[in-house]
């Protein structure tokens, strides 16, 4: 009896110090980012512009993966979002870091836009579940994710929108965010090799260069380009700047063949790596 007890009280022990298999990322194809652009809560204007942006290349290229914690940081409308979201639904999760709706001296065009992104969250847990919305507000940016518990973190086309602040302040906040061996990926319409700041400020377009340096000034390590994005077709000097291209069109009907005719701008997409 004492033999046959501890016999099997070995043998509890032994099946209690078999590791329990780690769960993998499954890293997602382009094949598979593909088969979700055509999901019937993306708009059919929305799902027009997949020409132009790129997608399921540009989430592949970023290395996004179904378990993985993502940061957006200025979701907008929620174009992106509404990509991302439905792959992260069952074992990842997301956290959109927009414009808080109580700080004092908010644009107030942003207002309807975020109230309205909020109101999609949470009214559609079926797609949105893995969403937690958070705030990226001058200059306090530390909310936008729990420090240190991010996987990758992604901006699209914002970057512009921060030279006349202080543009580090928002790297810092999603370097922060970030765990060490973890990714930034960076999407922005791209000016000419030795476009002033007045000028990039004035027209939308940044140099890649610009961007690389405003990365490395807080810690990030370039990784890696892609021309996933690239439009030769954009000069990148037009009367308006880059909201003379769609879908803008600031300039309305003049022009608007030739405009339409390049399509939307030309972007650098930027992969950085926190060490």
């Amino acid at each position: 009896m004492g033999m046959l007890f501890t016999s099997l009280v070995l043998a509890g022990l032994m099946v209690a110090a078999i590791p329990t298999p780690a769960v993998t990322a499954k890293v997602l194809s382009v094949e598979e980012i593909r088969a979700t652009l055509s999901a019937s809560h993306r708009r059919a204007k929305d799902r027009a512009r997949d020409r132009y942006r790129h997608p399921a290349g540009t989430l592949a290229f970023f290395g996004l993966a179904d378990n993985m914690t993502v940061v957006e940081v200025a979701p907008g409308r929620g174009w992106y979002t509404d990509i991302i979201a439905p792959l992260l639904l069952e074992r990842g999760k997301f956290y959109a870091a927009g414009n808080a709706l109580d700080v004092p001296g908010q644009r107030e065009y942003r207002y309807p836009r975020q109230r309205a992104y909020n109101k999609k969250i949470a009214e559609n847990p079926q797609i949105y579940g893995a969403v937690e919305v958070t705030s990226l507000t001058p200059p306090n940016h530390t909310r936008i994710a729990p420090p240190g518990k991010a996987d990758l973190v992604l901006t699209f086309r914002n970057v512009h929108n921060w030279l006349k602040e202080d543009p580090r302040l928002y790297f810092k906040a999603m370097y922060d965010a970030l765990k060490p061996g973890g990714f930034l990926g960076v999407i922005e319409h791209r000016a000419k090799p030795g476009t002033s700041v007045e000028k990039m400020i004035e027209s939308g377009y940044m140099t890649e260069a610009k961007v690389i340096e405003i990365a490395e000034s807080v810690g990030f390590k370039l990784a890696e380009k892609s021309e996933v994005n690239a439009n030769p077709k954009d000069t990148a000097d037009h009367p308006k700047g880059v909201w003379t291209l769609p879908p803008s069109l600031r300039l309305k009907k003049q022009g608007r063949k030739k405009y339409l005719a390049i399509g939307e701008s030309d972007r650098m997409t930027l992969k950085f790596r926190k060490p």
